[in-house]
């Protein structure tokens, strides 16, 4: 375990490297790589979250070195009666409610706002609506829109049956919260982790942001964190959940590979692992199967550009930059996975791994075709997986030193 630990360490440092130094330096990246003029812009510039990232960061890593080291008995003390902190599984119960709820309460009001006002898309998905399940239009953007029958399918059903488009959406936002805590539960075996992720996710400008459009929604990352979740619990056809996940959203097409580390990362014995990754090979398929059935876009945007890649990468520092605490928190999370890692935590070793792939997901979409636009939404698979290595790195695990 230890190369491979060693290897996936490195590939995160790169990764979170690259994306902290956009940051910094906002216009280095443009500068050096990119295609879009910059000449208004020194490439030296310093970003308007570039100090606060770097002090909070010194900081940070300072403490846990602190605590690691154990140099001031009394301070590594108070922290590890912190660490060895637990709720009883009705207390758990009725937080995680109460969150639950308030969440609920606060952000229903959104409802009643009209999204065509918010986001020119929305004119192309209800267009979309009207002519689902047709694929056959000629008009890409529509026919990518319909390609995705599962989305298609429950939103069409929030508008037609609910008389709100936004239910749905804040529906499965509220769900993706319960198995963001429910994955970080599993992962730590401390239930006040599992609360402590809830918390972190809800606090996130981005998740609250997009937590009821209707033309972002979040439905495609509730059905990835739910085959994660179901590999935990054992159940064979987990995959099932990464296909509804596809067919929400092509973008966790390549995630394939997420899940399938995941599960031979597990604590399942050779056995399920063997008969979880048969059911992935018949998904595949499946998904195969049905792309070749339907009228699909896909061939027919592929445009391989790497300037746009690195576009992308640079894009990390505006599409993130609300998300403070989550910017400052991501390089001590992952140096802090590495760490857990070693100490024995299952799956810790995963979420190292999981936190620079979704990194890296946006720009190779980018690097393959300019079709899609990297939106901000698209991080919020990082965000949940952030809060989970957050809430499982504070709380001691029960089977680790």
């Amino acid at each position: 375990m230890g190369i491979s630990l060693n290897v996936v360490f490195l590939f995160a440092l790169i990764l979170v490297g690259v994306s902290l130094l956009s940051v910094i330096f906002p216009a280095l990246i443009l500068h050096e790589f990119g295609h879009i003029s910059t000449d208004q812009y020194d490439k030296f510039d310093i970003g308007n979250n570039a100090i606060l990232l770097v002090v909070s960061n010194v900081l940070i890593l300072s403490i846990g070195y602190l605590y690691k080291k154990n140099k001031f008995s009394s301070f590594s003390s108070c922290i590890n009666k912190i660490r060895n902190f637990e709720v009883s599984k009705k207390q758990s119960l009725i937080a995680g409610i109460i969150i639950l709820v308030v969440y609920s309460a606060i952000t229903i009001p959104e409802l009643t706002i009209d999204e065509s006002s918010q986001f020119p898309d929305y004119r192309i998905l209800i267009e979309g609506l009207d002519s689902f399940p047709e694929t056959n239009s000629g008009n890409m953007v529509i026919d990518e829109q319909n390609s995705r029958f599962v989305r298609m399918l429950l939103l069409g059903f929030s508008q037609d049956f609910l008389n709100n488009i936004k239910i749905v959406p804040l529906i499965f936002s509220i769900i993706l919260v319960s198995i963001s805590g429910l994955v970080a539960v599993e992962i730590s075996r401390r239930r006040i982790a599992g609360l402590i992720t809830m918390i972190i996710l809800l606090q996130g400008y981005t998740f609250l942001e997009y937590d009821t459009i209707a033309v972002y929604e979040n439905l495609w990352v509730t059905f990835f964190l739910l085959s994660i979740y179901t590999i935990h619990k054992k159940w064979h056809f987990s995959g099932i959940f990464y296909l509804l996940s596809v067919f929400s959203k092509a973008f966790s097409t390549p995630f394939l590979i997420l899940n399938v580390y995941y599960v031979l990362r597990s604590e399942n014995n050779r056995s399920i692992k063997i008969r979880i990754l048969i059911s992935y090979g018949i998904i595949i398929l499946i998904m195969l199967g049905l792309f070749s059935l339907g009228n699909t876009i896909y061939d027919d945007i592929i445009q391989i550009d790497f300037n746009r890649f690195m576009n992308s990468l640079s894009d990390f520092s505006s599409q993130m930059r609300f998300d403070i605490f989550l910017l400052v928190m991501l390089l001590p999370t992952i140096v802090a996975l590495f760490f857990v890692s070693r100490n024995g935590l299952k799956h810790a070793e995963s979420l190292l791994f999981f936190i620079p792939s979704l990194l890296l997901a946006g720009p190779l979409v980018a690097l393959l075709t300019d079709f899609y636009v990297i939106l901000p939404y698209r991080f919020i698979p990082l965000i949940a997986f952030i809060s989970i290595s957050i809430g499982i790195v504070i709380f001691r695990n029960t089977k680790s030193s």
